[in-house]
C-alpha cells in the first residue's frame, strides 16, 4: 500500500508481534514490515509516561542492534501498560493474576499509557555511531470501568481474552460492555496511539525531505 501523504517514507518497520498493532499500523498507508524486538522489559524510574517511553526505547535499542532502517524506512516500537494508583499492570501471568487486576480496575478510572519510539536514518550521516535518529513520546488515555460482579469477572476470564493484554482486558472485544467512559485516544487503549504516531511520522517525513 502506498501513501499520498508521505513523500520520503514508504515502509514502517513495526517491532511487535501484536496483530492489533499491525492492523493499526496499516492505517498510515505505508508498507508494514514486522521485526522482532526480543528485549527484556525492565521498567525504569520517573513518571508513568517516562517509564512507558523507556520501555519502548529498550525495544528500539534491541531492534537497532540487529537492524538499521533504510533511507525510506522508519522503525516503530511501542509498549502499552495500565496504571492505577501508581501501580503498573502488565499482562497477567495466569487466571489468578487476571482476577486480581480486574477486581482493582472494577469501578475505577485508570490510565492506559503507550510509550513509542520512532527510529529513522539520520539524513546527515550515513554511518557511524549517529547513523540513526530516535523520536520518543507517550500517549495517555483515561478509562473508567463499571463495577464488575464476580460472575462478570469469571466469565471474562473464562473467555481467554485477558491473558495477552496489559491490565487483563481488551477494549476492542467483549470487555467493551464494561467500559463507561474514555478520555483520550481509543486506539491507544487497543495498543497504538495512531493519531500521535501519524503526527510524528509527518514530522520525520519533513526532516527527510529537507535533507
Amino acid at each position: 500500500m502506498s501513501s499520498a501523504v508521505f513523500k520520503n517514507i514508504d515502509t514502517l518497520c513495526l517491532a511487535s508481534a501484536s496483530p492489533r498493532r499491525r492492523l493499526l499500523a496499516e492505517e498510515f498507508g505505508l508498507n508494514v514490515k514486522i521485526l522482532s524486538a526480543g528485549a527484556e522489559e525492565i521498567p525504569g524510574t520517573g513518571s508513568p509516561e517516562e517509564i512507558a517511553a523507556g520501555l519502548a526505547y529498550q525495544k528500539a535499542e534491541a531492534v537497532l542492534k540487529q537492524y538499521t532502517p533504510g533511507p525510506r524506512e522508519v522503525i516503530l516500537t511501542a509498549d502499552t501498560s495500565v496504571w492505577l494508583g501508581g501501580r503498573i499492570f502488565g499482562k497477567p501471568s495466569d487466571a489468578h493474576d487476571a482476577r486480581a487486576m480486574l477486581r482493582l480496575l472494577s469501578g475505577a478510572e485508570h490510565e492506559v499509557i503507550t510509550g513509542c519510539v520512532l527510529a529513522y536514518r539520520n539524513p546527515d550521516n550515513t554511518g557511524g555511531a549517529h547513523a540513526v535518529n530516535t523520536l520518543s513520546f507517550s500517549a495517555v488515555t483515561r478509562v473508567t470501568v463499571d463495577v464488575l460482579t464476580d460472575e462478570e469477572i469469571e466469565a471474562y476470564i473464562d473467555s481467554g481474552d485477558p491473558f495477552d493484554k496489559a491490565g487483563a482486558y481488551g477494549i476492542q472485544g467483549v470487555f467493551a460492555v464494561h467500559v463507561s467512559r474514555i478520555d483520550g485516544c481509543y486506539n491507544n487503549v487497543v495498543g497504538l496511539p495512531v493519531n500521535a504516531v501519524y503526527k510524528r511520522l509527518k514530522e520525520i517525513d519533513k526532516v527527510l525531505q529537507q535533507a
